[in-house]
């Protein structure tokens, strides 16, 4: 008698997902409005979005409507490594679009990290388990993330490494301001220096112009100057300065929930599709 084989079929394998950072150590430049439009423009095609908090003033959290005193478990506690990134994940208003909030705790991390010698990888470790499947978890924490946008803090200390030694790439909201040129270049010298230490696979996805006022000639020239100095790396979508997306966040809303019809809102909505077609050009089988 032979002996009988099992037929049952085997899982299929978690796909990784992709991580996109936002970052700029200016701070107003759109990061958090953007996080939180972008990920709500994803979610609204189809994808499964996590939004990482890694802000210490937590506004992506606030923004999303997550009140402070919902915020047990944060983004923190799985930095010290208290707990998985999946304890931390709250539902919003959007259907597939979860954050992992953040808190005042966050400001005190560098210190107690530094002597900690995995400090840099805490983020990134944290991520690569979160596809993993655990039944201990209710249904809604066993999605399976197709995209991670971490909400960086407006400066380039330990939370940020953290973010970018994460990261497939990083997203630069950049405002059509006079002094944008200059914080773009001390940024892109972190992420090289990202790039050659931590991380060798890190890349600029793309750079989104933020703020844009068409009445201001200096925005015009801002708009003018980043594409000469960056080229195809700038985002042909360029989001508006809108009273429409300023005010959403005291809703606790993304601009795409508060008003869909507006010009910010419409926006974000071409931003996620140039970003998906962009990650179709990155995966596509080289010829």
């Amino acid at each position: 008698m032979t002996d009988e084989v099992s037929l049952a079929p085997t899982a299929p394998r978690p796909v990784a997902p992709r991580v996109l950072a936002l970052a700029n150590q200016k701070g107003g430049v759109g990061k958090t409005t953007t996080a939180i439009n972008l990920g709500t423009a994803l979610a609204a095609i189809g994808e499964s979005v996590l939004v990482v908090d890694l802000d210490p003033q937590g506004n992506a959290s606030t923004g999303l409507g997550i009140d402070r005193r919902s915020r047990r478990v944060s983004t923190y506690d799985v930095l010290t490594g208290e707990v998985s990134l999946r304890e931390a994940i709250l539902e919003t208003a959007v259907p597939r679009l979860h954050i992992a909030a953040s808190t005042m705790d966050l400001s005190g991390l560098e210190l107690e990290l530094a002597s900690q010698r995995d400090r840099a990888y805490r983020l990134r470790d944290a991520i690569r388990r979160l596809n993993l499947r655990d039944d201990s978890f209710q249904v809604r924490n066993n999605v399976e993330y197709s995209y991670v946008l971490i909400d960086c803090p407006p400066s380039l200390n330990l939370i940020t490494v953290n973010a970018m030694a994460a990261a497939n790439a990083i997203l630069v909201p950049l405002q059509c301001e006079f002094f944008a040129l200059e914080g773009l270049s001390q940024l892109l010298k972190t992420v090289e220096q990202v790039r050659s230490t931590l991380n060798p696979e890190l890349s600029i996805h793309g750079i989104v112009l933020t703020m844009y006022d068409a009445r201001n000639n200096l925005s015009a020239q801002v708009v003018e100057d980043v594409r000469q100095f960056m080229g195809e790396k700038v985002y042909e979508t360029i989001i508006p300065r809108n009273v429409r997306v300023s005010e959403a966040p005291s809703y606790g809303k993304p601009v795409l929930l508060y008003d869909l019809k507006c010009v910010g809102s419409q926006a974000y909505l071409r931003l996620a599709s140039e970003i998906i077609q962009r990650e179709r050009a990155l995966r596509a089988p080289a010829a």
